[in-house]
């Protein structure tokens, strides 16, 4: 058989980690998850890990990798995230490029350019460093050497080409309307093929002005456009079908394949991921084509046809790669008489903060490295593993010298500022709408962090030139004006410095009973001494700490004080560096003011902590709002006991209002929906409270004419199952299955859908490794065990997992 099919998966999003921290702070849009990165893990790339496909009676009969089944790539700094914050669908995108590696011969896993610069708006230095540093990542974590690397937003140019092969990159995938020109075998004519009129069929083969050449694949346009945008996923069957679609009878080897985010699947069109899984394996069993992946195919048909690409074109902007630097037309929205002029002064500005970077770094690390922008190149082996023996490694083979602590400090800031200097041109920060838009804040971060870094090191003022030009790159929102005040309103707020940091340890530690851990994001904080006093429902505190930057190892040792005067009150101060004597001598005044009730004299003695002061404002985000909540526990469950009494007094008047077709008065139907909805969260939760509990409270809603919060109500529900799922999972008695059967059964009886993906997760684990066993045990005529087997199927109906 010579018909092939290939689905392929770009998966990425922005960063949206803090500059500063490394970190995602909280995002409110992504409610009720933490950040979006959280949301869309969970819409997609968790699903896609574990699709189900579906029998004739809509119950799961089967749960599959679709990474296995399909070609992906997944953006470098995603993949970082994934590594920490979702680590089982991170495991099972490694597992799926090993057994791709069985079934198909080769991974079906890309590399990517690292942090999805647009590469013919790079300059030279930066495509090769994004092209080695995605090769890199992919190594370290897939294990293998990356045979083909998506290109971000597939923009390319023959520039791009050359530094792909020049890698050892073998091959990439390419928009139809991309090719320009091709040559048929035996042929010196070329044909000419603009308009996406390109065999999509076959691969081609680049032949470059190096003399080198690459191996380019054109992906099919209408099929793909159908998946993205025309609802071709609402049906497995369709799917299967149009992707056989492309295949001709005719016995030369063909492929047909597609390419589009990998986010379709499941975060853009809702259960995509199972309609992708269905048409894969119906494809699979049908024996009209065989499943593949792009290495496998040009191992086995290496290309005979020769092609010429569009210079500086891309598959999301019919202008080239104009939506990245120009106001072309192209946008994703935004109101009416919006433009994208601010596009083309935005770029000019980043790239004088590059090319006056460039050459100081250039001087500066000479002094330190035999070559600085190979160092910079190798500088991704310590992004990956920021440990003490990786970094002794790195200075090893680079490093001119042996480096003492501050020539380690200054090597690691001009690398830190080159990193920045490159993830400042994500290509998000151009996409959308507006200068002021979150993605292009985020590239306005990294080139606030570059800007900063290079002062600190070159002793110059690049920030304040880089804010004159960013005057001139203006907003289409009135009141945020330009990027200039973007920047100070919105990206200088989040710098962090070492005070900072050492602020934030100190007022979680005034509002905690036990020492905080040394560890505050990308930052070590060592405690060399530290003491509290409390009278009085106040709190004093006195340290000595050691704050180090786990990036750039800068360090410093200050003395802090901190007085907790109540909630929410905070105030207190940093000092530089001082001796174990003067601390002590310190402290013992603040003590014996603060014993004595001299509050005026203690915050006098603040005063001798001069080098930075802070207050409840100066923590992090995330943990102010942590605290703030928690402060505010004691006050919710004081409204909660006044809003219940309102409630428990007016309900069966609520009733007869609402029995007449009368209004509720406001302040009688928020204190219900406060309190039902409150009572329903905890009942639904990990705690997975008895059902008769939740009807009565749903009773009591539907009574009084509640507005539940259901988003929230569903994400707790699923929750709640997927806990009892796991409790029966780790001791699989009838007890356990009884309760599990009991609120299953009132879940899915709710009055909204709850994702109860998890929760089938964990169930189809348990029909395959659990049900074999006590299925013998009840063919052997054990009554417990057959009432056990048939208790267990009814719970698999109310999950929708088949049990056979």
């Amino acid at each position: 058989m010579n018909r092939y099919v290939c689905v392929h998966g770009h998966f990425y999003q922005p960063p949206r980690e803090n500059a500063w921290l490394e970190t995602i702070e909280q995002q409110e849009s992504a409610y009720p998850y933490h950040d979006w990165n959280e949301r869309i893990s969970a819409e997609c790339y968790g699903p896609n890990a574990h699709a189900r496909i579906l029998g004739p009676d809509d119950r799961i009969v089967r749960i599959v990798n679709n990474y296995s089944n399909i070609s992906f790539n997944f953006g470098p700094t995603l993949l970082s995230w994934m590594e920490q914050y979702a680590p089982e669908p991170y495991a099972r995108i490694l597992e799926a490029d090993r057994s791709s590696i069985t079934r198909f011969g080769h991974g079906s896993a890309l590399a990517q350019a690292y942090n999805h610069i647009i590469m013919p708006l790079a300059n030279e230095r930066d495509r090769r460093t994004q092209i080695l540093w995605g090769l890199r990542d992919f190594e370290a974590r897939f294990g293998r050497s990356a045979e083909g690397m998506w290109l971000p937003e597939t923009a390319v140019n023959v520039a791009t080409l050359e530094a792909l092969a020049a890698s050892g990159v073998k091959f990439t995938i390419l928009a139809p309307r991309q090719a320009a020109a091709i040559r048929e075998p035996g042929s010196d004519s070329w044909t000419d093929v603009t308009g996406s009129r390109v065999d999509p069929r076959r691969p081609y083969v680049c032949h470059l002005p190096s003399g080198a050449s690459i191996a380019l694949f054109f992906y099919d346009g209408p099929v793909s456009r159908a998946v993205a945008f025309e609802a071709l996923l609402e049906s497995g069957e369709r799917l299967a079908r149009r992707l056989l679609d492309p295949l001709s009878d005719d016995a030369t080897p063909q492929l047909a394949h597609i390419a589009t985010d990998g986010e379709t699947y499941g975060h853009h069109h809702r259960h995509g991921e199972m309609a992708l899984a269905w048409a894969l394996r119906q494809i699979d069993i049908s024996g009209i084509a065989r499943l593949t992946n792009y290495a496998s195919f040009l191992a086995a048909h290496p290309p005979d046809h020769a092609v010429r690409v569009v210079d500086d074109s891309s598959w999301s902007c019919v202008h080239g790669v104009e939506r990245w630097r120009s106001d072309c037309g192209c946008h994703a929205g935004g109101k009416p008489g919006w433009n994208q002029a601010w596009r083309t002064p935005l770029r000019d500005a980043f790239d004088w903060l590059r090319d006056a970077i460039a050459p100081r770094f250039e001087d500066l690390a000479a002094g330190l490295v035999a070559d600085p922008w190979a160092a910079r190149d190798a500088y991704i082996d310590i992004v990956l593993d920021r440990s003490d023996q990786r970094l002794r490694q790195f200075v090893a083979t680079h490093a001119t010298q042996a480096l003492d602590e501050a020539r380690t400090v200054t090597l690691l800031k001009l690398l830190e500022m080159q990193r920045h200097a490159m993830l400042m041109y994500t290509s998000c920060g151009w996409f959308f709408n507006d200068v002021s838009g979150i993605e292009t804040v985020q590239v306005l971060q990294y080139a606030g962090r570059a800007a900063q870094l290079g002062d600190d090191v070159f002793g110059t003022s690049l920030e304040a030139e880089f804010l004159e030009r960013l005057e001139s790159v203006l907003s289409n929102v009135t009141e945020e004006r330009d990027a200039r005040r973007i920047y100070e309103v919105h990206v200088r707020p989040t710098r962090v410095n070492l005070f900072q940091v050492v602020a934030h340890r100190a007022v979680s530690s005034a509002f905690e009973s036990a020492t905080q851990d040394g560890r505050v994001y990308c930052y070590d904080i060592e405690p060399l001494r530290e003491d509290s006093r409390r009278a009085n429902g106040r709190r004093l505190l006195v340290g000595r700490a050691r704050v180090t930057s786990r990036l750039t190892r800068e360090s410093e040792t200050v003395s802090y004080a901190v007085l907790h005067m109540g909630h929410p009150h905070v105030q207190g101060g940093i000092r530089r560096h001082e001796e174990g004597e003067e601390w002590e001598t310190r402290a013992r005044e603040l003590y014996a003011a603060f014993e004595r009730g001299d509050l005026a004299r203690v915050t006098a003695l603040l005063g001798d902590f001069p080098d930075y002061a802070f207050s409840l404002r100066s923590l992090f985000a995330d943990r102010q709002r942590e605290i703030l909540y928690r402060l505010l526990e004691a006050r919710i469950d004081a409204a909660e006991a006044a809003y219940r009494t309102v409630y428990d007094a007016s309900a069966d008047l609520m009733r007869y209002l609402i029995e007449l077709e009368l209004p509720v008065p406001r302040a009688l139907s928020v204190a219900a929906e406060f309190v039902l909805n409150r009572d329903l969260r905890r009942a639904l939760g990990p705690a997975a409270g008895e059902p008769s509990r939740i009807r009565s409270l749903l009773d009591a809603a539907r009574d009084v004419d509640v507005e539940l919060d259901q988003e929230g109500l569903a994400y707790a529900a699923a929750r709640g199952v997927a806990t009892l799922v796991d409790r029966f999972a780790r001791s699989p008695d009838t007890e356990r299955l009884e309760q599990l059967a009991d609120f299953v059964k009132l879940v899915a009886a709710l009055p909204f859908e709850a994702d109860l993906w998890t929760a089938q997760n964990g169930f189809y684990a348990l029909v395959e490794q659990v049900l074999p066993q006590m299925r013998t045990r009840a063919e052997a005529g054990e009554p417990d065990a057959i009432a056990w087997v048939e208790r267990f199927r009814a719970v698999g109906d109310q999950l929708a997992v088949a049990v056979p």
